[in-house]
């Protein structure tokens, strides 16, 4: 796969990787420092979810975007003093971490009449420096989270480590795999564990090993940054 910047390389690459996933997985394209134009090739070459870390960059794209067929995920840690503008920009959020997190979200999308399909995020790596709920703590949140009027559970997120390797983040996909497969057991009232969301561009196939539906995908989209 050729790793470039040219508008047509996106599109390729994006058309490449879909094909290659299997049906039940779906791309969310990381969108992290990319330009209107690429995202728009990424668009063309057949992506329709699109991830952003930072809230100020997710405004610019989806105002310079401008495509009512994009879904639009927040894929970085969510800082409480920023739900407000979280609530109104995405379509769904996947790092919903701690009870007064989702609390503060909940509580804005009330605020203008909406419902937000979350996904709960797991430190699957158990480092400090990780954003996430701890392993031990994540069905207890999950309980937590599905009573508020506001939030939808629709399912887990993790990063597990970094590394290039893809081996050294198995088992903390098969970590998060067997959360959700716990939780979906569970039939909690109000959740729908319908996705996992793990694997990078250099985990991605391991990722999907391991169960995952969704993988968030940057560099072999659209170059390295």
């Amino acid at each position: 796969m050729v790793a470039s910047m040219n508008l047509e390389d996106i599109r390729l690459n994006c058309r490449e990787i879909m094909n290659s996933l299997p049906k039940h997985v779906s791309l969310v394209a990381a969108g992290k420092t990319r330009t209107p134009q690429q995202l728009k090739a990424a668009i063309e070459g057949g992506v329709t979810i699109i991830g952003h870390n930072y809230i100020q960059e997710a405004e610019q794209s989806i105002a310079a975007v401008a495509d009512k067929s994009v879904h639009w995920h927040c894929i970085g840690h969510l800082q409480r003093n920023k739900v407000k503008k979280a609530a109104g920009l995405f379509d769904l959020i996947e790092t919903v971490d701690s009870r007064r997190l989702g609390e503060a979200l909940s509580k804005a999308c009330a605020q203008i009449g909406k419902v937000m399909p979350i996904f709960v995020e797991v430190n699957s790596a158990q480092e400090d420096n990780k954003s996430g709920a701890a392993p031990d703590d994540v069905e207890e949140l999950v309980r937590y989270l599905s009573q508020l009027e506001n939030l939808r559970i629709e399912g887990l997120m993790t990063m597990g480590l970094f590394s290039p390797e893809p081996e050294v983040c198995r088992p903390c996909f098969e970590l998060t795999r067997r959360l959700f497969d716990r939780l979906t057991e569970a039939k909690i009232a109000g959740v729908n564990m319908r996705h996992l969301s793990m694997g990078m561009s250099d985990s991605y196939q391991t990722a999907i090993e391991q169960g995952a539906t969704m993988v968030r995908i940057g560099t072999s989209l659209f170059g390295p940054r």
